[in-house]
């Protein structure tokens, strides 16, 4: 059966109100739950971006849920200490916890105040860092004088299951590169016709695990409601590569999505009042081949999205095996 996860977004919601959230979530039915890690907003509408790895071991303690994070080892953070949160996550939450390991974005990593390089570099760094994290993660001590520098570092606290390090992906180039070291692959939303050649560019290339997509939506009661929180939320988060890598602050994506409107906004986000529309789309996506689905309403209040997907989406798509559970029959 699909895990049907729920997406914690740190950028759009405060951390306490977040781990309020994730639990909720939990209690009503989702399998799991997945968040990226930010410093940085994509708008000040948005205005929030709590620290991931702090969170992740509040979420992880006071829910039974799987967790990933989608996080950038090379320039904020030395893979080293990737590799050390991570087995440390992994240690006290056996089988819980994976991290897609990703080429970043200048908006979190300018603050190192380093020269932001070019793509191709920041792919052949990233796969310099996952090499290293998988050695840290099997107990070696490591040394490295490459496009990362790494002196006798060494963790001493090993995973029994160690996390899975899974390829977040945008472009077919990019999910095909992945296959040959990632134990999995996520990705966001897009033209059916694009995630089915994502899938196949990384299968034929060997890649292995499951295959995860982010889904990003915008639901209300009311059509007009769901449009303009999408509109209000997310137009600075429509733009296609390399856009989204470059840009530095919050404002420059206010900037440039300042004439965004509805119609561009839907092209990155499913809008829709009808809960069995999003069950639809949902279904379509799994159709294609993708294993998980984490289920990101794009607005700041989540509450009322989980109830009304709990009783009225997360059924349809998992048949009449799983009856869905709300919070009035958990009360």
């Amino acid at each position: 059966m699909a895990t049907l996860g729920f997406h914690a977004s740190h950028e759009q919601i405060s951390p306490g109100q977040l781990l309020k959230d994730v639990q909720l979530a939990e209690q009503a039915g989702f399998d799991a739950a997945m968040c990226s890690d930010h410093i940085e907003p994509w708008s000040a509408r948005q205005g929030h971006s709590g620290f991931a790895w702090s969170w992740l071991g509040a979420a992880l303690a006071t829910t039974k849920l799987r967790f990933g994070v989608v996080t950038a080892p090379g320039q904020r953070y030395h893979p080293a200490i990737i590799a050390h949160a991570s087995a440390t996550l992994a240690d006290m939450f056996p089988g819980r916890f994976w991290m897609a390991t990703g080429s970043g974005e200048y908006m979190n990593e300018h603050v190192t105040g380093e020269a932001w390089p070019d793509k191709e570099t920041r792919q052949r760094r990233l796969e310099e860092a996952v090499q290293i994290i998988r050695e840290l993660h099997d107990g070696q001590e490591v040394t490295r004088s490459g496009l990362l520098k790494v002196q006798q570092a060494r963790i001493w606290d090993i995973p029994e299951i160690k996390p899975p390090l899974i390829a977040p992906a945008v472009s077919v180039e990019t999910a095909r590169r992945s296959a040959a070291w990632a134990d999995g692959l996520v990705t966001v939303n897009q033209p059916p016709a694009k995630l089915k050649d994502m899938l196949a560019a990384y299968r034929d290339a060997g890649g292995r695990g499951p295959a995860a997509l982010q889904v990003h939506l915008s639901w209300a009661p009311v059509e007009e409601d769901a449009v303009a929180i999408a509109v209000d939320q997310w137009r600075s988060n429509v733009f296609a590569p390399p856009i989204p890598w470059d840009l530095p602050t919050a404002a420059h994506f206010d900037n440039v999505s300042a004439e965004v409107g509805e119609k561009q906004v839907r092209t990155a986000v499913n809008i829709s009042a009808d809960t069995a529309q999003h069950a639809e789309w949902l279904a379509g996506y799994l159709e294609l081949g993708f294993e998980e689905l984490y289920l990101h309403f794009v607005g700041q209040e989540q509450e009322p999205f989980i109830d009304a997907f709990a009783e009225h989406v997360l059924p349809q798509l998992r048949g009449s095996d799983r009856p869905a559970r709300t919070r009035e029959v958990l009360l």
